[in-house]
């Protein structure tokens, strides 16, 4: 417990802080994976990766609707491009060279050390497969190396999928903030996630863990489960 001069229980003291620097619009390279600055020639891979969904399930908690085209598409991926506040990527699968899904560094906040992993955007070609823990891997791990303090994620409370997603990589749930906003006319509670440097760490142990190539056989599935590493 820290108490100042008034008798005041205060926060910790970070006499050595200095604002981080924002992530770059650069590549991240994984075993199974890359990250490449969202461009939009990646536009027809990725509406060609979306499509391959039975129906448009992956969107209802997303701001928009699925694209209907390429065209449309490529609108959707230069909102992302042309948003400065933004750091958005294309996940490409290494063994393929497709560009299969979409994520991005969101509300930045560099003298705080502190932001979000959001606009999360899987095809079928990545969901429930290595690509998508190392993608968020990646990301976490370029994060924590920079100096940053705290990493958000949020969600629709409804979506349970997203949120299990956060918690089976290690981010603790924080609460619901009720009637943040309107989506779609809907309403939506959104759920507070979030993981913070002294938890990486054992964090970036587990999950390094887990992406050994020892832990795949031939035809890429886990021998382990995630939760057996931590």
């Amino acid at each position: 417990m820290n108490i100042n001069q008034y008798g005041q229980q205060i926060g910790w003291a970070l006499p050595d802080w200095q604002p981080v620097a924002k992530p770059l619009r650069q590549a991240i390279v994984g075993n199974y994976c890359l990250l490449a600055p969202l461009d939009p020639e990646h536009s027809e891979a990725l509406y060609q990766a979306f499509s391959l969904a039975e129906d448009d399930r992956d969107w209802t908690w997303l701001s928009t609707n699925k694209p209907n085209s390429v065209e449309e598409l490529r609108f959707w991926v230069i909102d992302k491009v042309d948003n400065l506040e933004l750091v958005p990527f294309t996940v490409v699968d290494k063994t393929t060279q497709r560009p299969v899904g979409v994520v991005c560094f969101a509300n930045i906040e560099v003298d705080n050390g502190a932001l979000e992993i959001g606009h999360v955007t899987w095809s079928p070609l990545m969901q429930r497969n290595v690509i998508g823990t190392e993608a968020l891997y990646l990301l976490l791990k370029t994060l924590f190396s920079l100096g940053y303090r705290r990493v958000a994620w949020r969600c629709d409370s409804t979506n349970l999928a997203s949120r299990r997603a956060a918690e089976r990589l290690g981010f603790t749930f924080e609460g619901r903030f009720r009637q943040t906003m309107t989506r779609k006319q809907r309403n939506r509670d959104t759920d507070w996630l979030s993981m913070i440097d002294s938890e990486w760490p054992r964090i970036n142990q587990a999950l390094s863990g887990w992406l050994e190539e020892s832990n795949f056989d031939g035809e890429g599935q886990q021998k382990k489960k995630l939760v057996t590493f931590f």
